[in-house]
């Protein structure tokens, strides 16, 4: 059975954000919506792997485990519900079901459910540089770069804890890579076969929060009309994560320091207690030890959670670490979109060395990106980096397909010969496209990482709005709709 293909039998909005990912990974997935379209590509692909929806008008999942029997080396199948129940969990389990998730179907979890030996060296959200004597720095699927004395200060208390219980505090300017190094303990840690569950502790306010984290009976509240276990159950035996733990609400910080404490739950509306074995990460961007001196954060839960201390330095007290990022980075995004390797220009070093990086990490990765895929033939210069968006002249760096075009052959039509001959995150024959398709691919691929979502494309890809609506009407005119 290949181990490289998925099915998901679902709606796509509600899968297609993992796509991105699993393609960076190495692996294909498939999309049905009905069960004979679902047993028809299970019979040709042979997936090692079905994530399927309980029931959607038309399908059942119940009815895609009776197939089981009637076809040889039939693929694990993993439910997973909007608002699940104990009692459909069990069900589907009793059917043959591997396994019983709520949504968000995440790609952290799809993860830990691939294939092994499928996993490349470096997987998208890893960060592996060579150490300074040449060699790979930490071995392991969540791996971190970083040779300045910080960092490898931070990297090496992570290791030294990663097998134990005990809670740790991550904290750090936003884009440091907090949640990356809770990643990096809970696969060093004796959990890593089981469940990595994060969530937001800024996202939901807090009735819908207490309702996440311990999950509630049904009829609890208004649109309880089943019960929803929480995320503590859902990471029972692995990891939690509680992210921006600052934000939590005093009377549910009391209710997390009674978990931390006794080790069990309760369910909102419910009459007993559930016992859980899970070890608490939390990360926070702000300062927490004035939180509590200010009120908004109780002490007692702070020492309970600070149990390990880990502060990450923020990018720009990183020093060579800027620049060793920089080429990871860039090296990355070249293989992504079949690129030759790009070299930087001596002022564009100048200028990341100089920068503040107020967005740390992430806005670096985000800007090389970006310099990638917009300085065709290289080498990589600070305009590329997009600093004002609206200066951009993207016929100052056009390339021409190839070096035997006639002279005085217009710029529009090789452009079209480009937009012809390059798909989307390929290149064309002779490894060079223009700088238009370029910054197409770019806003296309934005367009797909924020769900469509024009406002946190734009920021993602640090233009305004209106510049990216002009772009969008643009493409409209030449038949392309997104």
């Amino acid at each position: 059975m290949p181990d490289n293909t998925l099915l998901f039998i679902a709606e796509p909005q509600s899968v297609t954000s993992v796509f991105s990912p699993l393609k960076e990974a190495g692996f294909q997935a498939g999309l049905a919506d009905n069960l004979a379209g679902a047993i028809n590509f299970i019979k040709k692909s042979k997936p090692c792997l079905i994530f399927t929806r309980p029931v959607m008008q038309g399908y059942s999942a119940q009815a895609l485990l009776a197939e089981a029997v009637n076809i040889e080396n039939f693929p694990p199948v993993i439910i997973f519900s909007r608002n699940g129940s104990a009692d459909e969990a069990q069900k589907f389990l009793e059917l043959g079901a591997r396994d019983y998730w709520l949504e968000p179907l995440s790609w952290e979890k799809i993860k830990l459910m691939l294939p092994e030996k499928k996993h490349p060296a470096q997987l998208p959200d890893e960060i592996v540089p060579p150490a300074k004597s040449g060699s790979q720095g930490t071995q392991g699927r969540y791996q971190v770069i970083g040779n300045h004395p910080a960092m490898q200060r931070v990297l090496g208390l992570a290791k030294q804890v990663a097998k134990s219980k005990a809670t740790v505090l991550i904290s750090g300017e936003s884009g440091t890579g907090k949640e990356m190094f809770a990643r990096f303990l809970h696969h060093h840690s004796d959990r890593s076969d089981r469940a990595f569950v994060a969530i937001n502790c800024a996202a939901l306010p807090e009735h819908l929060l207490e309702s996440e984290l311990f999950g509630h009976e049904k009829g609890s509240f208004t649109g309880a009309i089943s019960r929803k276990l929480g995320k503590f159950e859902l990471a029972s035996g692995g990891t939690i994560l509680l992210d921006e733990i600052t934000e939590m609400e005093l009377g549910l910080q009391a209710k997390l320091l009674r978990v931390l404490q006794e080790g069990e739950i309760d369910r909102v509306g419910g009459v007993e207690t559930v016992k859980v074995d899970v070890r608490v990460l939390a990360t926070t961007n702000r300062n927490i030890e004035g939180a509590v001196k200010e009120g908004s954060f109780r002490q007692d839960l702070f020492y309970r959670l600070n149990v390990i201390p880990l502060k990450l330095p923020a990018l720009a007290q990183r020093g060579d670490d800027i620049m060793l990022l920089a080429k990871f980075f860039v090296e990355k995004y070249c293989r992504e979109y079949g690129l030759t390797p790009l070299a930087f220009s001596d002022e564009s070093v100048k200028w990341l060395l100089g920068y503040e990086w107020p967005g740390n990490v992430r806005e670096l990765q985000n800007l090389m990106e970006r310099a990638v895929l917009l300085s065709g033939a290289g080498p990589i210069a600070s305009k590329h980096f997009l600093n004002d968006p609206d200066a951009w002249m993207p016929e100052d760096s056009f390339q021409p397909i190839s070096e035997s075009s006639e002279p005085g052959a217009s710029a529009t039509g090789s452009e079209q010969t480009a937009n012809t001959a390059m798909p989307v995150g390929g290149s064309a024959h002779s490894g060079v496209v223009t700088i238009s398709e370029m910054e197409k691919q770019l806003i296309i691929r934005s367009l797909d990482q924020t769900s469509g979502n024009r406002t946190k494309a734009a920021d993602l890809l640090g233009i305004s709005v209106r510049t990216l609506r002009n772009k969008l009407n643009d493409y409209k005119k030449t038949g392309l709709n997104l």
